[in-house]
């Protein structure tokens, strides 16, 4: 395979995917860092589906420094000139924002069902402090399979032309093999199918108990309105992911000759990073929608800017008046 082959990316794809890419990342780091602000600094009570939440949007914020790179990369025509430290960030980057989204996405739906199905038990996943323990130790496994596909997936040369985290790279085709086969089974599959089954659980449920408690039918439709949510991100920005990157890795190992249909799973390959991209956009909705702390909290913030707003110009208004009287009171006095 020639250089240009293998080094090169369509220009029009490249232009696309960089747009594309700081386009959908940028608008997603700025939703879930005003998302952060609120948790922290508005909201002064928290329970366990707060904590869950504050943890999607900050798994949601790290995405945001791997997509210069990203970016960079294919304006370079899928050349990696940034060394191996930064092309193990990028991966560890992009694997702790995908799969710490998924994660927290279905420990999300979990809590949402337990709460509503369960919730005359005293059960573990209500707490609070126990789901700090179990973000916590999610992070800390986040953080050791970043590690570990940093040093397995590093940049390498093909053809004299260092790539990173490419579907191109010849000697990591065994490797990509695997841990795609392990990542849509363990990463996909099974966090999916949990939040299926909690989904129409909590369905069943809310169709078969008639509650006249207006307070129990919006903790039922607020809980389905989340866990719907949830599904839709996991099909609309994840599901092409594993299958464009399943599809990509089987036709590299078995099917070399079909270099033209690779091509055009490259390309979806690639454009898929774009919708994973647009979790980042779609979880600050489960915030809004799915919570009435945070909803109560983001209201309670605009209205305070506002009501501060019209004080600052109704203190203009005041002030510029009292200004103009003081100009024509020295003249009428001198006409007296």
């Amino acid at each position: 395979m020639s250089n240009d082959k293998t080094c090169t990316v369509e220009e029009a794809q490249d232009i696309s995917l960089t747009v594309f890419i700081c386009l959908v990342y940028t608008t997603g780091f700025l939703l879930n860092v005003f998302s952060l602000w609120v948790f922290i600094f508005r909201m002064t009570k928290w329970n366990a589906g707060t904590v869950l939440q504050f943890n999607l949007a900050i798994s949601d914020a790290l995405a945001f420094p791997a997509a210069p790179l990203l970016a960079a990369y294919f304006v370079n025509e899928s050349k990696w000139e940034f060394g191996s430290f930064l092309c193990n960030l990028k991966i560890a980057l992009i694997s702790i924002h995908i799969y710490g989204s998924i994660l927290f996405l279905t420990l999300i739906s979990i809590h949402r069902y337990v709460v509503v199905v369960h919730f005359k038990r005293s059960l573990r996943m209500k707490r609070k402090a126990f789901v700090k323990k179990l973000c916590f130790g999610v992070w800390c496994f986040l953080l050791v399979c970043a590690i570990i596909f940093g040093i397995l997936l590093s940049d390498t040369k093909v053809d004299e032309c260092k790539q990173c985290f490419s579907i191109h790279q010849t000697r990591l085709v065994s490797k990509y093999f695997i841990i795609n086969f392990v990542l849509v089974v363990f990463g996909f599959l099974v966090p999916f199918t949990v939040a299926v089954v909690c989904y129409s659980c909590l369905t069943r449920t809310v169709t078969q108990v008639n509650s006249k408690s207006l307070h129990s039918q919006s903790v039922k439709t607020k809980s389905l309105r989340t866990i719907g949510i949830c599904l839709v991100i996991f099909g609309f920005s994840f599901f092409p992911l594993n299958v464009t990157r399943t599809v990509a890795v089987v036709l590299k190992k078995y099917c070399s000759e079909c270099s033209q249909l690779f091509t055009q799973v490259e390309t979806a390959y690639y454009s898929s990073y774009v919708l994973a991209g647009v979790n980042c956009c779609l979880d600050p909705i489960i915030y809004f929608f799915g919570s009435h702390s945070f909803n109560k909290s983001f209201r309670r913030s605009v209205t305070i800017k506002r009501s501060q707003q019209e004080r600052d110009d109704k203190t203009e208004t005041d002030t510029s008046n009292s200004a103009n009287r003081n100009a024509i009171c020295p003249v009428s006095s001198e006409m007296v």
